[in-house]
């Protein structure tokens, strides 16, 4: 059975998960499999293809930046989404201090630094759970770029305005 036809019609926020190699080498793919598990500790789960480049960096670094796209960087989502070894070359990034990752400042409207706490494999993925050390928001403006039903989109503008009260 193919699930993907269903999980498509699953509209998702887009993130790009970034680790460094034991070479400090970058390395990252497009996610749009990851959920909130827990608030206390602050905790989410990304699942990643066993087989990726990326995952073995997040396993060797024991952690990975998990950058929300906004609706300006489809492009950079697209070329995630391949296996392009230079991706980073073609990408404005930088490694705060204590970053667990890079962050795409750019293409982000906002990076979690994440502690990688245990991995599960589950067949041809690994759910990676990880505690969330530091939030970087940026502004909202652009919105969040979204995926669903194989098609990119961006949050409705009447939504996209933020009160102090939901941050």
């Amino acid at each position: 059975m193919d699930l993907r036809p269903f999980m498509a019609a699953f509209p998702t926020g887009v993130a790009i998960i970034a680790s460094l190699d034991a070479d400090l080498r970058p390395w990252g793919m497009t996610c749009t499999s990851l959920c909130s598990v827990s608030l206390e500790p602050p905790t989410l789960v990304v699942c990643l293809r066993s087989a990726s480049p990326t995952l073995a960096a997040v396993r060797q670094h024991g952690g990975f930046a998990l950058n929300l796209l906004h609706d300006g960087a489809e492009a950079v989502s697209r070329f995630f989404s391949r296996g392009d070894p230079h991706r980073f070359d073609a990408v404005d990034w930088h490694l705060p201090v204590r970053a667990r990752g890079p962050h795409l400042g750019t293409d982000a409207h906002a990076t979690a630094d994440c502690a990688v706490s245990s991995t599960i494999p589950i067949g041809d993925h690994t759910a990676v759970f990880a505690e969330v050390e530091n939030v970087v928001s940026r502004d909202l403006t652009p919105a969040p770029l979204l995926y669903g039903l194989r098609r990119y989109a961006s949050w409705p503008a009447s939504a996209s305005a933020v009160t102090e009260e939901q941050r």
